[in-house]
């Protein structure tokens, strides 16, 4: 291990020890050392549930999509079962990709050298290898991750070894089940590249003290700074409530769960270690983060909604919310990436807890998975 990377873990260690009060941000190091993203890699993100997309994304039989995460090819597929699977993207043969895209298919064939799988990734035909000593279809299936399903959203488990999604997630499920996440259809996803380290975008969406000052004409006259109250966060999950402002019109239509309380905020919640949700009374936008290199973050986003109409004006006109903010996000995150390659920042104090107590939050969950003591 790197004296860099050392030196990070036992920051984390520290940090961990002090009081709420005491709350800092990481030091520079954290966000652009080459060597800390490829211990997080395999200590962290490797061993932790990942969020791939939605499941709106494969509603029927034979619908696909492929993604990477952390260099592994996946390929999600909807089988001709009626399962979901997160199949392993690599052929059999000689390791190249069986799929690209996204679409509708009854198997997946391999263009290099047409070696043929169905929809749950069982090899089906191999030219020419009939007879051949050592080959048996029955070991040549793909492999198939550890996956799970919550809320419309998929996860994988890329080393096989997470404990139980679902009951870590509890306390968060009751927080946001009035808003039936799980009922929301899937209108809209796209994917995007950002300039900057994926623990700099995790976090700014997690806290709720940029809102004002980076989103003045998009945001704050809906969510103001001032009226973000910190949600009671659990070990997998942290976040903060979104209190609209009371002179912007009702974000409805509502469900008829909702409380008069939760009419007037959007929970604002990531999960660990990828996934950042803003759950609005209508809508919710996700982003799916997936590190691509040190200073380089991929992103999977989307928005779902209570209609499945994804021409509905309405869906339009939230997207385009979303991509207006988010241009403003990626400006400020990618200056701040060139920013923090100096020598000098150490890592400041952090602001109170309903505005950044969900930085403080992360560093003690990295801090659970790579602090170290001197």
């Amino acid at each position: 291990m790197t004296d860099t990377a050392q030196s990070l873990r036992q920051t984390l260690a520290h940090l961990a020890t002090l009081p709420p009060e005491q709350a800092r941000a990481m030091p520079a190091a954290y966000y652009t050392s080459p060597e800390f993203l490829d211990l997080e890699t395999e200590q962290v993100l490797r061993n932790e549930w990942l969020c791939l997309g939605h499941i709106g994304e494969v509603p029927n039989k034979g619908d696909f999509f492929t993604t990477d995460m952390l260099d592994e090819q996946l390929l999600i597929a909807h089988g001709q079962d009626g399962k979901i699977r997160v199949l392993s993207n690599v052929c059999r043969h000689r390791g190249n990709r069986v799929a690209e895209g996204k679409g509708n298919a009854k198997r997946f064939i391999c263009a290099y050298h047409t070696w043929r799988y169905d929809t749950e990734g069982a090899l089906i035909s191999a030219p020419h290898m009939k007879g051949q000593a050592g080959f048996d279809p029955a070991k040549c299936s793909l492999p198939e991750f550890p996956s799970k399903q919550w809320n419309g959203w998929l996860f994988v488990n890329l080393s096989g070894t997470a404990d139980p999604l679902g009951p870590q997630l509890g306390g968060l499920q009751k927080i946001v089940q009035n808003y039936h996440p799980a009922d929301r259809f899937l209108n809209f996803i796209e994917e995007d590249i950002w300039h900057c380290n994926w623990k700099c975008l995790f976090e700014n969406f997690m806290e709720g003290y940029h809102l004002s000052a980076t989103h003045l004409d998009t945001l704050h006259p809906i969510t103001p700074t001032k009226l973000c109250k910190k949600m009671t966060s659990g070990p997998a999950w942290t976040g903060y409530h979104a209190y609209y402002n009371p002179d912007y019109p009702p974000r409805g239509p509502f469900h008829e769960d909702l409380t008069e309380d939760e009419k007037i905020n959007s929970p604002m919640y990531g999960i660990y270690p990828n996934l950042v949700v803003g759950m609005a009374t209508n809508f919710t936008l996700f982003m799916c983060l997936r590190p691509h290199g040190v200073g380089q973050v991929k992103i999977r986003w989307g928005v779902t909604g209570l209609e499945n109409d994804p021409e509905a004006q309405a869906v339009k006109d939230y997207v385009q919310l979303c991509r207006d903010f988010n241009i403003e996000d990626k400006e400020k995150l990618e200056i701040l990436q060139q920013a923090l390659k100096t020598k000098h920042y150490h890592g400041g104090p952090l602001a109170p807890d309903d505005m950044e107590g969900t930085i403080w939050d992360f560093v003690h969950y990295m801090a659970r998975h790579l602090g170290q003591t001197a």
